[in-house]
């Protein structure tokens, strides 16, 4: 798509800009409005368009990076110390949400479990960066083969939650991908996704559609045959952009697919220009036996709405409440740097992310240079041999046939028959793994 020039000359209404750098945002708003096709070939996809916060504009790095034959340059965005390979573990920041799926009596209680935690999973991911660094900030672009372990402890009898994540793609024309694979044994409830992004400018925004898919598996603790649930990944709209302050706003649908013929779709609202309230959505339970049978087309059984980064009730905005997503949070606990593998996220980022935390800019500029130049030695050196990299815990499938069959049951024509996936090793070869 090509960007238009509309909303380009509003910025100098962005108040909070300091006055030193307007030009510079004007500049880089601008070359935005000029550039064609996916931003995603950034060097950090779609983060370094959420990164620029004004407080951004005085410290950091520039950032050079390529799309289509338009060679632009980012000037003094701030970087985040935390590598994009940690973000899946925001799927889990509400373990014992995770762990009580399986604890539903019936079918349709363990899928109104799933919604209740997946909406609890949205603020964690698409704000919490906003409320720890005062707006979106960059996140270290992930090398291809980067790692990130972590646990949540077993608390109260919910089982210990585990967490596996590897980089499986980087470079464009592939999309760069991020598998992971959480599970807490105890509790008969497993998670195995992949994502990535691609993203357009369109004059006033950032929009990003995120590739790839989830599926949850649930042992039903009453003794029910398995289930699973394909969950699919909501589009963004970054805002903000003209006005120097990036926030998101989930847009458009994604959908909750149950084996048991439950189907959850949800709709994304953001606030209007005149009403409406922040980071809303509803989702609206159906059942394929239900109404005409078109799965999510029936009849509905509920519905819930509220806010994803507040409350939410059931049947209406007086009813009861399904979920407060103001609960406290868990965040996941990894092992000491000086334990990690030389390929997990805070080993290998260390000192650039010790840079950014300390003000010391030139040394995480440095670090960071370093990491990636090797980075582009290591693909040139494979490209030479003819060897590619190898994938240490999880398999690439060119079809998943489990999203295959749940994709089919959804009716949407928005939403692919066929997808390919990163399947999980499992255990005894993530041992292997990490013994090597």
């Amino acid at each position: 798509m090509t960007g238009s020039n509309s909303g380009v000359g509003t910025w100098g209404k962005c108040a909070d800009v300091p006055q030193e750098q307007k030009a510079g945002w004007a500049s880089f708003v601008k070359s935005l409005a000029q550039m064609t096709g996916d931003l995603s070939s950034m060097t950090a996809p779609p983060w370094d368009a959420l990164s620029l916060s004004i407080s951004a504009l005085r410290l950091a790095e520039a950032e050079r990076f390529r799309v289509e034959d338009h060679a632009v340059t980012i000037h003094l965005v701030i970087l985040s110390p935390v590598s994009l390979t940690e973000f899946p573990a925001y799927w889990c920041e509400h373990p014992e949400l995770f762990a009580s799926i399986s604890e539903g009596q019936t079918e349709q209680e363990r899928v109104e479990r799933v919604l209740r935690w997946f909406i609890g999973t949205l603020k964690a991911q698409y704000t919490t960066r906003n409320e720890k660094m005062g707006s979106e900030k960059k996140p270290l672009n992930p090398v291809l083969g980067e790692l990130f372990y972590g646990t949540w402890p077993d608390v109260n009898g919910r089982g210990e939650t585990v967490l596996v994540v590897e980089q499986v793609s980087h470079h464009p024309p592939i999309t760069p991908q991020t598998a992971y694979h959480i599970e807490n044994k105890k509790a008969g409830v497993s998670l195995q996704g992949h994502s990535g992004q691609k993203t357009s400018f369109t004059g006033t925004a950032i929009n990003v559609k995120q590739s790839g898919h989830a599926i949850l598996t649930v042992q039903p603790k009453n003794g029910s045959a398995v289930e699973t649930y394909l969950i699919t990944l909501p589009k963004l709209r970054i805002e903000g952009i003209i006005w120097g302050s990036p926030y998101i706003e989930l847009v458009e649908m994604s959908a909750i697919q149950s084996s048991t013929g439950y189907t959850v779709q949800i709709d994304y609202k953001g606030k209007g220009y005149f009403s409406g309230k922040a980071h809303s959505f509803k989702a609206v339970l159906t059942h394929n036996g239900n109404g005409n049978g078109n799965g999510g087309n029936g009849h509905p059984l509920q519905t819930y709405e509220g806010q994803w980064t507040g409350v939410a009730t059931v049947g209406g905005p007086k009813g009861p409440v399904f979920l407060d997503t103001n609960i406290a949070k868990e965040e996941v606990i990894v092992k000491p740097i000086e334990e990690q593998d030389e390929w997990e996220s805070r080993r290998l980022w260390e000192k650039v992310a010790k840079g950014i935390r300390t003000g010391d800019y030139d040394t995480a500029g440095k670090e960071k240079s370093r990491i990636e130049n090797e980075q582009r030695q290591r693909r040139k050196d494979e490209a030479s041999s003819g060897n590619g990299w190898a994938h240490r815990h999880f398999t690439h499938v060119d079809s998943d046939p489990e999203y295959q069959q749940l994709s089919a049951m959804l009716h949407d024509k928005l939403t692919p028959a066929h997808e390919d996936a990163y399947v999980y090793k499992g255990e005894q070869q993530q041992a292997q793994a990490q013994a090597e």
